[in-house]
């Protein structure tokens, strides 16, 4: 991205099986925590005797367990470490009524994790402590952290690296287990991939929707508060939440384990209901509750294109960005007047060569950036960048407080025409779409058999 231009949608990167990961870094805030040592005992007139004899202990540094899952003890530290990823994942934008509700998903979270791993050691599958370091080490990389690093950051935010390394060890212990249990006897044929070809190739030009969706089911007597609990959800994603957070912890659906992402789909593949709002949405959108068979969902429009069409937004650009900042304590008129001086001035560039000579005239900085897509910009400029000649320069945007800036077109690459998935990829995500779904009837058949007593 460029200067400080920043995205303002919710992520457009396809969540993964380690979506969450990545999510519980995105803010880094501090979490203050004050030590009070009772001094003295308090005078208040109870009569209690000086030689007080204690019967029994109660010690609150003992967490009780919140739920023993065939013997394995899962403790409120346990979801509180877990719970501390998700909100700094929604940047901490997690409404106080919410909280509660979220732990107690959490804990349905981590009942289901420690069945994943008892069911791996059932079938002779272990997982070394080496593997799950590394897996740790490699996720502290993404972040540019060092494990020591990010073992300290987990703490920070009320977490711990033994947290994530538990959730790393379910993850590496249920995949294995699939690994032998389900994906060899699944079996997708060479006419199927080619009728999905086939189609593609009949569909060329049709529009098609990357969409999210959170699935909540009900019953009619319970509709109503289930769609109550939508329009929450829905409030804390616009509050600024994680949609992928939220789709992990509370959708019902199958696509909960990927952030609800439903993938690129045809309208007319949706339900009529889910359809109709997906023909009208743009992209950054959210839409719901919307009456389903079984409940209600929520949909977010991640992206857009045409099939195997070239997608303009795929174009990359070389942009110049010119920006001013205000100095503190600047009020809204007086920053008004400078962006309007600024604004006067940036209408003067004539191509790139001249965008210097401007920005000295006015004390803007300029930053260059030759290899950026138009896609990932702001949604709010994508439709702009793209009407825009190269020497051209966009309509200032920004704000008191981030400052106002210019983008000045310098060159343009326009995207080559789509081949579209090749039959192994296609073949590939056919294969992943059914080791899902058994996974997802494997994983109902373990919460059936199991003895979970909640304390």
């Amino acid at each position: 991205m460029i200067g400080m231009v920043s995205n303002v949608t919710i992520s457009k990167l396809r969540p993964t099986k380690w979506a969450l990961l990545p999510l519980a870094a995105i803010a880094c805030a501090a979490i203050a925590q004050t030590d009070q040592d009772e001094t003295q005992a308090p005078s208040n007139g109870l009569n209690i005797p000086a030689d007080v004899v204690v019967f029994g202990k109660n010690d609150p540094s003992i967490r009780k367990p919140t739920a023993i899952v065939n013997g394995d003890i899962i403790t409120r530290t346990d979801v509180e470490q877990r719970l501390a990823l998700i909100v700094q994942a929604s940047g901490g934008n997690i409404p106080a009524e919410e909280m509660e509700r979220l732990r107690r998903q959490v804990l349905r979270n981590l009942i289901d994790e420690a069945l994943e791993i008892q069911e791996a050691e059932g079938n002779k599958i272990e997982i070394t402590q080496q593997q799950i370091d590394e897996s740790f080490a490699r996720v502290a990389r993404n972040f540019k952290r060092s494990p020591e690093e990010m073992a300290a950051y987990l703490d920070k935010i009320g977490s711990s690296a033994a947290s994530l390394k538990r959730q790393i060890h379910g993850e590496l212990a249920w995949n294995r287990l699939l690994q032998r249990r389900i994906q060899p006897f699944v079996n997708v044929s060479q006419e199927e991939v080619q009728g999905i070809v086939d189609r593609l190739e009949a569909s060329k030009g049709a529009n098609e929707a990357r969409v999210g969706e959170i699935f909540l089911a009900s019953t009619p007597e319970t509709a109503e508060a289930t769609i109550e609990n939508a329009r929450k959800i829905m409030d804390a994603i616009k509050q600024g939440a994680s949609f992928v957070a939220y789709a992990r912890q509370y959708s019902q659906a199958s696509t909960a384990a990927v952030g609800g992402d439903l993938g690129w789909v045809r309208p007319e593949q949706l339900p009529d209901a889910l359809a109709n709002e997906v023909r009208t949405m743009s992209v950054g959108q959210m839409a719901g509750p919307i009456p389903v068979p079984g409940g209600v969902s929520i949909l977010y429009m991640i992206d857009k294109r045409q099939i195997l069409t070239a997608d303009p937004r795929d174009a990359v650009l070389a942009l110049r960005q010119l920006s001013i900042t205000f100095p503190p304590g600047t009020t809204q008129e007086q920053a008004t007047e400078k962006a309007t001086q600024f604004a006067a001035a940036t209408r003067t560039i004539a191509g790139c060569g001249s965008a210097q000579k401007v920005a000295d005239q006015v004390g803007a900085e300029m930053v260059d950036n030759d290899q950026i897509k138009v896609r990932d910009l702001p949604v709010q400029l994508q439709d702009m960048m793209l009407g825009l000649q190269v020497g051209q320069a966009s309509p200032p945007f920004g704000s008191v407080k981030e400052g106002v800036r210019v983008l000045v077109v310098c060159g343009r690459d326009d995207p080559q025409q789509t081949q579209g998935p090749n039959a192994d990829t296609i073949m590939a995500q056919l294969e992943e779409q059914r080791v899902n779904m058994r996974a997802q009837r494997y994983l109902r058949d373990l919460r059936r058999d199991a003895v979970v007593d909640y304390r």
